[in-house]
């Protein structure tokens, strides 16, 4: 490859488990001199000082310090994600790179893959799906039931951009809305989609009958949702994590779902992931899981990324970065 007057733009590889997707490489490449880890590790010495902007799809390539430190010219690391928790922002920063999430372009289709793992364990679809196939198939059982949505409670935890548009779409079902977060939203948002602000999240957690986790990990939400918040929600509640894993107590999650204490959970993130073939999560019917699909769609992924390049362009030139990540 040629690199001419384009800025060097790192990533782990191209297509793949963790590399950037071929559909997006011809984008890319009018704005950047792709150079994947492969190339770098192979030419470190040649290409280092080219490298200004490194991509992350899905927590690749790893920054650490060595990484840092053989990059003289970088300025700044796009994510592929809302999540910074894969990152030691102090340690980027120290390095004077700055940083930059995809909020805009994830909150959408993650709001959507909330919503659907909320209807098919509402109405147990992937349940009701190996019943169809089944080689013994005559008739379902007349006591095959799901629950209500529509009129029902659901409790948001976490009504940031991804939060607040799930209740949006809970709304088109004339669902009560509940929400826990740090701060209140503001009057007239809390209108729009008539919701009611729970300062504790307790008094969510007794009221709603389907609970979504919608934050972000830190040391403060780690294991946020852990044995007694789960004995405090209703026997007939499901659980919704598409946050992280680590946000949920997963074993606390094994034993609440087995001896009945709520109905059903639905996540689309565990921890690690994926999960090792034999644990007890995976044999248990009343749980959905989805491998971490939340922004998977062609569209969201092609805004993620325009957002990136958008952040990273900005960063080059010296402009504000509309979605810039600063460590706390």
């Amino acid at each position: 490859m040629g690199g001419g007057e384009l800025p060097g733009f790192l990533v782990n590889e191209i297509g793949g488990i963790h590399g950037i997707l071929h559909g997006h490489v011809a984008f890319l490449k009018k704005h950047f001199y792709l150079i994947t880890m492969k190339e770098f590790l192979e030419n470190r010495k040649h290409i280092s000082k080219k490298v200004q902007a490194i991509y992350l799809w899905w927590h690749k390539p790893v920054i650490d310090q060595e990484l840092l430190q053989s990059l003289p010219n970088l300025k700044v690391i796009a994510n592929s994600g809302v999540g910074m928790d894969h990152l030691d922002l102090k340690l980027i920063a120290s390095f004077g790179v700055k940083m930059a999430n995809a909020p805009r372009a994830v909150s959408s289709s993650t709001a959507d893959t909330g919503m659907a793992l909320l209807l098919a364990a509402a109405r147990r679809l992937v349940e009701g799906y190996h019943i169809a196939i089944s080689s013994g198939m005559e008739y379902c059982e007349a006591d095959f039931l799901g629950v209500e949505v529509t009129g029902a409670t659901l409790g948001i935890i976490g009504m940031g951009s991804i939060g607040y548009k799930i209740a949006l779409r809970a709304k088109a079902f004339e669902m009560n809305i509940l929400y826990h977060n740090r701060t209140w939203r503001k009057e007239k948002e809390e209108q729009a989609v008539g919701t009611t602000y729970c300062k504790k999240i307790d008094n969510l957690l007794q009221r709603a009958d389907f609970v979504t986790v919608v934050v972000s990990l830190t040391p403060e939400t780690h294991k946020l949702i852990g044995k007694r918040e789960m004995e405090l929600m209703k026997p007939t509640a499901t659980l919704i994590n598409i946050s992280r894993g680590a946000v949920v107590d997963q074993e606390a999650l094994v034993t609440t779902l087995q001896t009945g204490v709520i109905r059903a959970a639905a996540l689309d993130v565990t921890y690690p992931e994926p999960l090792p073939r034999d644990h007890t999560l995976l044999k248990l019917k009343n749980v959905i899981i989805t491998p971490h699909l939340g922004i998977k769609t062609d569209k969201a992924t092609y805004m993620i990324i325009e957002e990136a390049v958008e952040n990273i362009l900005a960063a080059l030139n010296g402009l504000p970065i509309s979605s810039e990540v600063l460590p706390s």
